[in-house]
């Protein structure tokens, strides 16, 4: 049985070129970076190459490219120093944000250093930027704001620009999780007002472990983890060589066929909205999927039956592997955060297909073919 992956959305397979990238770091070039022998220093250059590409594509400074071990470790990073060091006392995100920023938040906020309150959300599933600007205007406390540039689950985009300017009308901190789109678009952050974005390799065909967190030159912020002072201090212990590695050049090859591969995936993505349509009577879709939406990510709204709440299960003994909402969340079957934010129909399923460079119209027309039957 051929296996259709069809949850790119929540990690891609990794690319041979990076994985040959990757290898040498793994047998021969093993030294440890902070050691000052020829085998440290081809090591810590490794890394600072990597810094250097990374920094390049997104237009930061290199002095603003932290590595992680991924989105999550990122995201709670520039929540944990918003707070801390940035002395902010109120939280401003969106009920549909990653679980990474929403339970990040609501630990804070249990533990009584903030407050934190919901942006309303449109009924395509955009943030309401008005209403944004009317919390900001009526808080009192130094704010955060925390707004991902793209939903993971239903693809809506941010205007991650508009949202930065109403957070600098009203000198507020802006984090936007940007997980979905670096590698996807080109994202220049000189010239958007925020002040931490994040990244995760696993997305955009690198290693699965290891990301970024750029953080802006005009804050300053105190180590998060203790130690040798790797990270220019920031977070101590030895670093994912191969990782970073890896993760500079998946970034790198993602930028170089940027343009072609969002074509292509694009033209997936319209293409199974038609036949979907075509195909199976009932069908919607969740977010705003033909507007501001993500070229990758495609939710699809099914009528509940008997059959299509066993969809998942049914797909994947067919060898299709799509998603129900998070893969992060996934082991949880409580349903999807993101849907019940914008739908409160109980009477659809959501299932969520996420393309990559890799997939392919037969693909579809495969998917296509065993919904007719499953359904």
């Amino acid at each position: 049985m051929t296996r259709i992956y069809f949850d790119n959305a929540a990690t891609t397979a990794l690319d041979k070129e990076v994985l040959d990238a990757m290898l040498p770091f793994m047998t021969t070039h093993f030294g440890n970076p902070s050691s000052i022998y020829s085998y440290g220093r081809e090591s810590r250059l490794a890394i600072e190459t990597a810094r250097k590409t990374v920094a390049k594509i997104l237009n930061a400074h290199p002095g603003e490219i932290f590595f992680t071990s991924g989105g999550t470790e990122s995201d709670n990073m520039a929540i944990s120093a918003a707070i801390h060091d940035l002395g902010c006392r109120h939280i401003i995100t969106s009920p549909i944000e990653h679980h990474a920023v929403l339970h990040a938040v609501e630990q804070w906020d249990k533990k009584d250093l903030v407050t934190s309150s919901f942006v309303k959300l449109l009924p395509d599933g955009h943030v309401d930027l008005n209403d944004l600007e009317e919390q900001l205007a009526t808080q009192k406390e130094r704010c955060f704001v925390s707004l991902m540039h793209a939903n993971n689950e239903i693809g809506n985009l941010l205007d991650i620009y508009a949202a930065g300017e109403i957070c600098k009308k009203h000198n507020a901190i802006f984090h936007s999780d940007t997980v979905q789109t670096v590698g996807h678009y080109k994202i220049d952050l000189r010239s958007k007002p925020v002040h931490f974005a994040t990244g995760a390799g696993h997305k955009f065909h690198g290693p699965k472990g290891v990301g970024i967190l750029y953080v802006n030159d005009n804050i300053k912020i105190n180590p998060v983890i203790f130690g040798g002072g790797q990270e220019r201090n920031m977070r101590a212990g030895t670093e994912n060589l191969y990782g970073i590695v890896g993760f500079a050049k998946a970034l790198e090859l993602a930028d170089a066929t940027m343009e072609q591969d969002s074509v292509h995936i694009q033209s997936l993505k319209t293409y199974m909205i038609e036949q979907l349509q075509k195909n199976i009577s009932g069908v919607l879709f969740n977010g705003d999927y033909a507007g501001k939406s993500l070229y990758t990510v495609l939710n699809v709204s099914f009528p509940k039956t008997e059959k299509s709440e066993m969809l998942l299960f049914s797909l994947d003994m067919q060898g299709i592997c799509v998603s129900g909402g998070s893969a992060c969340s996934s082991g949880a079957d409580v349903g999807s955060h993101v849907i019940r934010a914008i739908s409160t129909n109980p009477n659809r399923v959501p299932v969520r297909f996420s393309f990559c460079k890799h997939n392919t119209k037969e693909e579809v027309d495969i998917v296509i073919e065993k919904l007719k039957e499953l359904i």
